[in-house]
């Protein structure tokens, strides 16, 4: 499994406004020159966490984003998911695709299912107020 840059990117955007939170919203364009992401990456970034309801947004002036709940409450499975569709490393243990036909004969099928099941755990166990501190 590889976390493309829409995964890595989404997590510096939320640790970016953690680290900037002033309480009001913090227009994109700031994010992005902190980030070094453009602006037009940002742009397809920004509704999936907007549409998840990990960020809130204000258009127009003096908008932009905003955590929609406290740091502690974001888990990096949950962004990664949201941002990567999945985190399975193979299709045959996606929640996304069809059983594989091939399922009861394989031999591999509960290595993969196991190591998405650790890869989920260890991602769901740890929280973006973490890699602040680490």
């Amino acid at each position: 499994m590889m976390v493309s840059t829409r995964g890595r990117y989404a997590l510096r955007v939320l640790l970016d406004l953690i680290i900037h939170d002033d309480g009001g919203y913090i227009p994109m364009k700031d994010i992005a020159k902190r980030q070094s992401i453009s602006q037009k990456y940002m742009e397809q970034i920004m509704p999936a966490l907007t549409k998840t309801g990990l960020v809130e947004a204000v258009h127009g002036k003096g908008g932009g984003y905003k955590l929609s709940k406290s740091p502690s409450e974001y888990c990096v499975g949950e962004i990664l998911r949201v941002t990567e569709g999945d985190l399975a490393p193979v299709a045959c243990v996606s929640e996304k695709t069809e059983p594989c036909e091939h399922r009861e004969q394989c031999r591999t099928a509960k290595m993969w299912a196991e190591f998405n099941r650790i890869t989920n755990e260890y991602f769901d166990s740890v929280k973006l107020i973490d890699l602040l501190e680490k």
